[in-house]
């Protein structure tokens, strides 16, 4: 998938049913050696209840759909 397929989808955390963000607004840490995405750095949020920068890892990264990502991140931002 292309990061600009990647930009125009929402981001929601299926914990709490909050819409995060999109994949535009976030900052992507990104391996060096494998270039893999292991992070996306959110900004604090205009659409959801953030109010500060936070990391979603890859692995709470549940499900890729069309028009969104599913996370899953409890209110300690642990994921599963």
């Amino acid at each position: 998938m292309r990061l600009s397929e990647l930009a125009t989808k929402k981001i929601v955390n299926i914990y709490d049913g909050d819409i995060v963000g999109s994949v535009g607004d976030a900052d992507l840490l990104i391996d060096p050696v494998t270039g893999e995405i292991e992070e996306l750095i959110m900004p604090p949020g205009r659409f959801s209840s953030h109010k500060r920068q936070f990391a979603i890892p890859w692995q709470a990264i549940k499900k890729v759909g069309s028009e969104v990502i599913v996370v899953e991140i409890d209110e300690n931002g642990r994921f599963e």
